[in-house]
């Protein structure tokens, strides 16, 4: 694979400021800090980063969760190695296919050791723990792979972890034969008792990423204007210091800034929609996909400015039964789910999950289209794809449909299906990360050590 090239900047044409600029630099505004993204002129005074082969940009990892299974006809390619084929799931990813490692074979055991359901099926995904059965505040299960990177490297970073979802889920109650609700919406989990609440709001996450941490100060900032307007005075200051390939990656890079604040504020003032004549999940976005989009961008921003190199992001509860009425499906994702063979409601399950890998491609084309150094961004990153079921309507957990994109700053070869010996456990993948960014633990749920091949083409 040979890695796309940007168009470099002599460091002999960068004027002495520039030579000096820090990545650390932040653009400053009454509340509003926001972190730039890596320049040519940072070249000179750049220092080592975690997980990569020449020291020059940091390793991320984000990992996305979809529930309810795949409709795994449709998803797993016919052929292994290099020569496969795109699925009718995975077609969206088409033009980041040499750039994604589909990966068969892998099982959750704990959560199979739990009986069927979908509680287990997200509870031990990041964990390799099984959850301890009760509808009642006494819940546990296990670090997830995420908090040990971010317990590791997350002081390098303004935060440790980010972790988002699209859909609100309760934190309480019984969700799903006797489980706390808990287990049904948490993905992430800074111990076994400590479950990491997700931020489904994207102006919330947009405010922690680039707000000063003032209440007060945000609030009035808002009432004034965008958070831009408070930067642009320091921005030009710095443009100034700057060779033109870097004026022009920063004004990029403020212009996505810009985007999602204006996408955020007209979603906002958009009326809602008329609601159809189904059960809707309560707080469902009047637009899911734009919902979902604006969370992806705000993780590229995150990742763009190195605010945070650790991310969760739930796209979907497990067992959500949203609908997907602008796919022509009106019945709720989990009753589908739970389709019986019908050939109707099995390929409305594969819309479903086609629509998801949509997303998906919309983040890493997002992420591969953004130059850092000699490669992009998705070259510095690693972003695992799955669920944590096989098939919903079996509640099976062996050969999970996962898929890991990215080049992971070199030390990944994608392009490539891998088929991995039954019973290779999940955990295995999320050990061979941590790995890639200096992370790594001897022990990790039921992990029996990294998994090999990723690196070999």
């Amino acid at each position: 694979m040979t890695a796309r090239t940007a168009n470099p900047v002599r460091q002999s044409a960068l004027p002495v400021a520039a030579k000096r600029l820090s990545r650390r630099t932040l653009l400053r505004g009454l509340s509003a800090a926001v972190p730039l993204p890596w320049l040519e002129a940072m070249q000179a005074t750049q220092t080592a980063f975690a997980g990569t082969g020449d020291g020059s940009f940091p390793n991320r990892m984000a990992i996305l969760y979809v529930p309810n299974g795949q409709h795994m006809p449709d998803w797993t390619p016919a052929a292994a190695g290099a020569e496969f084929e795109l699925t009718p799931i995975l077609a969206p990813l088409a033009k980041v296919r040499e750039k994604l490692l589909v990966l068969s074979g892998l099982v959750s055991n704990q959560a199979r050791n739990r009986g069927a359901g979908h509680a287990p099926a997200l509870a031990t995904f990041l964990t390799g723990v099984p959850p301890h059965k009760t509808d009642g505040p006494e819940i546990r299960g296990g670090t997830s792979a995420d908090q040990v990177a971010a317990a590791r490297i997350g002081h390098r970073t303004r935060l440790a972890s980010l972790e988002i979802g699209a859909e609100r889920g309760p934190l309480s109650g019984n969700c799903d034969t006797g489980y706390n609700c808990v287990y049904n919406s948490a993905l992430s989990w800074r111990s076994a008792t400590q479950p990491m609440p997700k931020e489904i709001n994207p102006r919330l996450v947009f405010e922690r990423l680039f707000g000063g941490g003032d209440p007060a100060a945000v609030a009035r900032d808002r009432r004034r204007g965008s958070l831009l307007d408070f930067v642009r005075e320091d921005a030009r200051g710095l443009e100034q210091k700057l060779a033109a390939a870097d004026r022009r990656k920063l004004d990029e890079y403020l212009s996505s800034v810009r985007d999602v604040e204006t996408r955020m504020e007209r979603a906002a003032s958009l009326p809602p929609v008329a609601v159809p004549d189904m059960p809707v999940p309560a707080g469902m976005p009047a637009d899911y996909a734009e919902h979902v989009r604006l969370m992806c961008d705000l993780m590229v921003l995150a990742f763009q400015a190195d605010v945070t190199r650790i991310v969760t992001f739930t796209v979907a509860n497990e067992a959500s039964n949203r609908a997907y009425p602008m796919l022509d499906v009106a019945e709720g994702h989990h009753d589908l789910s739970h389709h019986g063979n019908d050939p109707e409601k099995q390929a409305k399950i594969s819309r479903i999950n086609t629509f998801h890998a949509s997303q998906l491609a919309y983040l890493l084309e997002r992420l591969d289209g953004l130059t850092e150094g000699d490669g992009t961004l998705l070259d510095h990153a690693m972003v695992a794809y799955g669920s944590g079921i096989h098939d919903g309507n079996k509640h099976n957990y062996e050969n999970l449909p996962v898929l890991l994109a990215g080049g992971g700053c070199g030390s990944i070869a994608p392009g490539r299906h891998l088929r991995y010996p039954d019973e290779t456990p999940l955990a295995n993948l999320w050990r061979s990360m941590l790995a890639r960014m200096e992370a790594d633990t001897d022990r990790l749920g039921d992990a029996t050590g990294l998994l090999p091949g990723l690196d070999r083409a």
